[in-house]
């Protein structure tokens, strides 16, 4: 799934993938579905981000970046330098939605038919 969303004026393509997590566990050496847990706890709670997850937040929206558009510069440091401040609370629930719309499942299971015995 992919999804345009404005920063700083600019605007920026993300995406979100089965390669996503993995992704983020190859350049990061975490796991992401921990991350976001961690991530949405704290923002559900509506307290102050830690560091930490300010970082997730970063790093999480960095891969998304990266996998919708290959050429944006190649660590999250060089990437957000290309914004101005911006509001976390306003990106945040949009990269939430992509990623919650990614895990949906895509195919209808069948109703599995009762095997049927003799005959």
């Amino acid at each position: 799934m992919e999804k345009a969303i404005t920063i700083d004026g600019k605007t920026v393509a993300f995406k979100a993938t089965a390669g996503t997590i993995r992704q983020y566990r190859a350049r990061f050496g975490r796991d992401l579905l921990m991350d976001f847990q961690k991530l949405q706890k704290e923002t559900n709670a509506e307290q102050t981000l830690t560091a930490e997850t300010l970082t997730v937040f970063e790093n999480l929206a960095f891969t998304m970046a990266k996998q919708a558009d290959p050429g944006i510069p190649d660590t999250p440091d060089e990437w957000l330098d290309g914004f101005e401040m911006f509001s976390i609370y306003q990106v945040l629930p949009e990269l939430v939605s992509l990623w919650v719309a990614s895990q949906a499942p895509t195919v209808t299971q069948k109703k599995e038919q009762p095997q049927q015995i003799g005959r």
